[in-house]
């Protein structure tokens, strides 16, 4: 790691922590969506290739949390649930709205890795490239959201900005707990 003078530690670790738990949270909607699915829809195959890319997201935060001796988010439970409860309302709902709340989160997380990107500049260069590199397919799941008729779901407006707000909440409070 190649820290700068005026780079902060805890800055770092908190970044860590919330794209740990932001990653672990992503996992646990997909397998909410899949629980209600299955296999028996068109649209679990893709949710499942998604949840395999935020799978290994997740594993390298969970890697770079141990080897850096960041304490992960105390919430964790709480976002299993969390997680696995909104993916499966969302399916309840339809693939619309499943995909809904893929575009939603994933338009979080791209202004949240944007941000990170900024903040690092070149003061870590592998979380830099890590979060680069998620920030890319966390856009390509999006993008995929949309083409699957995210659009489409019933009070779209209101879902995605409900969702989206609960992300920035989730955010701001794993940063810190």
């Amino acid at each position: 790691m190649n820290w700068k003078p005026g780079d902060r530690r805890e800055d770092v670790s908190s970044m860590i922590r919330v794209d740990q738990a932001g990653e672990y949270g992503a996992t646990r909607i997909y397998a909410g969506q899949l629980a209600v699915m299955g296999d028996r829809h068109d649209m679990a195959r893709a949710i499942s290739g998604m949840a395999n890319q935020e799978e290994r997201h997740r594993a390298f935060f969970d890697a770079l949390i141990a080897q850096r001796g960041v304490r992960p988010t105390a919430l964790q439970p709480v976002w299993s649930v969390a997680g696995f409860a909104l993916g499966a309302a969302t399916a309840v709902i339809g693939p619309a709205a499943a995909m809904a709340c893929t575009v939603a989160v994933e338009t979080e997380i791209d202004l949240h890795y944007q941000e990170q990107l900024a903040a690092l500049g070149n003061g870590d260069p592998l979380l830099s490239e890590a979060v680069a590199e998620f920030r890319a397919e966390e856009l390509e799941h999006r993008d995929s959201a949309l083409a699957a008729g995210a659009e489409t779901a019933p009070a779209y407006p209101l879902l995605a900005g409900a969702i989206r707000l609960a992300c920035r909440a989730a955010i701001a409070v794993s940063k810190r707990i």
